[in-house]
């Protein structure tokens, strides 16, 4: 039976799912900040070590301004307000992602709560905030100062460079594409897609996933 050490979830289709109740995408995405809070508790309850969650994306920038903002303000508000949850649950809190491009105050709050947090040893959760994979190893590869550079040293300048490798990737919404989202870490990740869109996500339909999951075999390349 696989180990599921390392979650990664897309959460995708909060607006789809404000629209089709008669609401407006910011209500969605309300919903979807909840959801993910529901998800991160059974995670850390059912032992997974690492839950990685897409929340902003460097692509993101190209939505209308005032979704950008609320979106910014809703991931400070959301830490600030989670701050008591994570140490109840012994959660340790990581960012990937440029975060030189976000505001001051979320920067703030994000170093704030990777402080407070560091000492926790339950389940670690990572938001990914302004990221995007290519941007990712880019700034990687720019960061190695060597003339030939290895696989390894990339993987070891990659904002993941303290986390094992994807096991299993989750995107919601019904989309089947990675979006530019950890591709280095997903070269041999199990890929599950679902139509439900995340604030309608359940903890039964993670458990499911994560049962079919433990039962693929994992090649990694060979026989």
């Amino acid at each position: 039976m696989n180990t599921l050490k390392h979650l990664a979830i897309i959460m995708d289709g909060n607006g789809r799912w404000a629209k089709e109740r008669g609401k407006i995408r910011s209500f969605g995405h309300v919903a979807g900040a909840k959801k993910l809070v529901e998800i991160t508790k059974h995670a850390s309850r059912i032992g997974i070590e690492y839950l990685t969650l897409y929340s902003f994306s460097t692509e993101n920038w190209k939505r209308e301004k005032v979704e950008v903002d609320f979106l910014m303000k809703l991931i400070e508000k959301f830490l600030k307000q989670e701050l008591k949850n994570l140490m109840d649950n012994n959660i340790r809190f990581k960012v990937i992602g440029d975060m030189s491009k976000t505001s001051k105050s979320l920067q703030k709050r994000v170093n704030l709560t990777i402080e407070k947090t560091k000492n926790n040893t339950g389940l670690t959760q990572i938001l990914a905030i302004n990221y995007g994979a290519r941007d990712e190893i880019v700034r990687a590869i720019n960061s190695i100062k060597k003339e030939k550079i290895t696989e390894e040293d990339i993987q070891n300048a990659l904002d993941t460079h303290t986390l094992p490798d994807v096991d299993l990737m989750i995107r919601t919404g019904g989309e089947q594409r990675l979006s530019n989202f950890l591709l280095w870490q997903s070269a041999y990740a199990e890929l599950i897609f679902t139509d439900t869109y995340w604030p309608a996500f359940s903890t039964q339909e993670l458990d499911i996933m994560i049962e079919k999951y433990q039962k693929i075999q994992r090649r990694f390349g060979g026989i």
